[in-house]
């Protein structure tokens, strides 16, 4: 059992409020919170990009529905004590629709919620031929989260820097804030002095800086993000993109071989792996219980 969500907002406000650089490494599932969780990191971030690669077997275009995202967000929290950050891509409509996606991902337990402002069919930001929705849309939508909300966290994402230039995703980002965004995700941006420009823009709220491996930014060690003026280090895919090739390699080896290779997963893996998912907590559980 985990902690109170009802808490996991306030703990996320103290992380940020440390001016400390807060890691986040991201998951699509219920055991990858509980890694991250297991090897000290404080909190812990739904990705819809790994969500939607893990539930679809497809890449991150829209093809998600926001009962699909919330229903995996519920068991993300469910799994960790950790305040759980979550992708809740363009809020799946209208200001109306949002307002609902607020209420639902909150009833979940996440501490807080990352919203957009792609027109949907969204894409992942790092991908091309994004679109984005008219500024006062946003602005509106973000209004409408603030409003639903009661104690989650609102982040407003803005995937204007590829079409419409930088220029315009800064003013997109102070629109946003003044809406009342609690944290702010300029998205994708191309260089060094573009993260420090946006760092330096007076925002007034924790910014994001979002590490994808082959992506469209710049890789800056966690110093120089720090250095730089943002409050988030998001690894939304470093996860996933490690068990994705280790199973390729798995495979491999089993193709190969008929079984896997002797020792390839050190010594009684089957046992480690449920003290990972928590079987001797369970078993002692029982034994409280029993009858007798």
């Amino acid at each position: 059992m985990t902690t109170s969500a009802i808490k996991q907002p306030a703990r996320l406000r103290q992380l940020l409020a440390s001016g400390d650089l807060l890691t986040v490494p991201g998951c699509s599932d219920a055991l990858g919170a509980r890694l991250i969780e297991q090897a000290g990191f404080d909190a812990a971030y739904m990705t819809g990009f790994g969500s939607s690669a893990t539930l679809l077997g497809q890449p991150d275009v829209g093809l998600l529905t926001g009962a699909d995202m919330t229903g995996n967000a519920g068991r993300i929290a469910a799994a960790t004590a950790l305040p759980v950050i979550a992708d809740g891509d363009t809020g799946y409509g209208n200001a109306i629709n949002v307002a609902h996606t607020v209420c639902a991902y909150e009833r979940a337990g996440v501490a807080a919620i990352q919203l957009e402002d792609q027109v949907m069919p969204k894409r992942c930001g790092h991908m091309a031929d994004k679109a984005v929705v008219p500024i006062g849309e946003m602005a509106g939508k973000v209004r409408a989260a603030v409003d639903a909300r009661n104690e989650m966290l609102v982040i407003a994402r803005t995937d204007a820097r590829a079409p419409e230039g930088f220029d315009a995703a800064v003013e997109r980002g102070h629109a946003y804030v003044e809406a009342g965004a609690d944290v702010l995700f300029v998205e994708a941006l191309e260089d060094a002095d573009e993260f420090e420009q946006v760092g330096a823009a007076g925002f007034g709220v924790p910014l994001v800086y979002n590490w994808v491996e082959g992506g469209s930014s710049p890789a800056l060690s966690a110093h120089e993000v720090g250095e730089l003026g943002f409050q988030i280090l998001l690894l939304p895919i470093s996860l996933l993109l490690a068990a994705t090739r280790a199973m390729q390699d798995t495979l491999v080896q089993i193709r190969a071989s008929g079984t896997t290779a002797p020792g390839a997963f050190g010594d009684d893996p089957f046992t480690r792996f449920t003290d990972t998912i928590g079987l001797p907590e369970l078993r002692a559980a029982e034994a409280r219980y029993r009858d007798g």
